[in-house]
């Protein structure tokens, strides 16, 4: 198909034109692949943390946390800390602090992550209710605590084992693997071969059992 002269100078204004709009802009920022580990994506956050005037990476409870990152999520990562739990422990540490709620953690100073870290510890004693903890009624004080990090995994490690010593039906089921809080086991927790193959191989044992006694009552009638 044959062009005229005007279309093919129109389309070249246009050329020229996309051209020097591609000139003025800024080069696009390569995006991180899909397949960054966690490690790497916090090691790009800190690097982008830095150049921001803030701390790359801040020592949380046991846990890595980015300085770029507020209060509030920041305080998600610890093991122990939820969603819930979280925007109330983050006024707990803006009123003992005296700082904002969505402060960056990497403008914290050393003294105030060792703070944070013990309102963390012992939330009871900066207003936070006792209901609202994951240890209550502790039996080895009998009073309302919080763990969080490594003490809530050694806590946990410590009630199974004392569940197995007494044998209760929990520690039961933790000593033979099976569900623990109260859940069916005939559609779920199976292992090994599953149920279907199972039926089918001792159906065709029992036809094959019942018919051997029938052929050998045949074959004595022929005789």
């Amino acid at each position: 198909m044959e062009h005229n002269e005007d279309e093919i100078m129109a389309e070249e204004k246009d050329k020229d034109k996309f051209a020097k709009k591609e000139k003025g802009k800024e080069p696009a920022k390569a995006a991180p692949s899909k397949g960054m580990t966690a490690r790497d994506r916090l090691m790009l956050e800190a690097r982008e943390a830095e150049k921001e005037g803030l701390k790359g990476i801040i020592h949380l409870v046991g846990k890595d946390v980015s300085g770029k990152m507020r209060l509030t999520p920041a305080l998600r990562q610890v093991k122990g800390v939820g969603m819930r739990l979280a925007p109330i422990f983050a006024n707990a540490i803006s009123k003992a602090l005296n700082l904002p709620n969505d402060v960056y953690v990497g403008k914290l100073s050393d003294e105030q992550i060792e703070k944070l870290e013990s309102i963390l510890q012992s939330p009871e004693k900066y207003g936070v209710p006792g209901w609202l903890l994951n240890r209550q009624k502790d039996l080895d004080t009998g009073s309302d605590r919080h763990f969080v990090g490594v003490d809530l995994t050694f806590s946990n490690k410590q009630d199974i084992e004392r569940e197995k010593d007494l044998y209760t039906w929990r520690g039961y089921s933790h000593i033979y693997r099976k569900k623990v809080r109260g859940q069916g086991t005939r559609t779920s927790g199976r292992r090994g071969m599953t149920m279907g193959v199972a039926k089918k191989s001792i159906q065709a044992a029992r036809t094959a059992a019942a018919a051997a006694p029938a052929a050998g009552a045949k074959k004595e009638e022929k005789k």
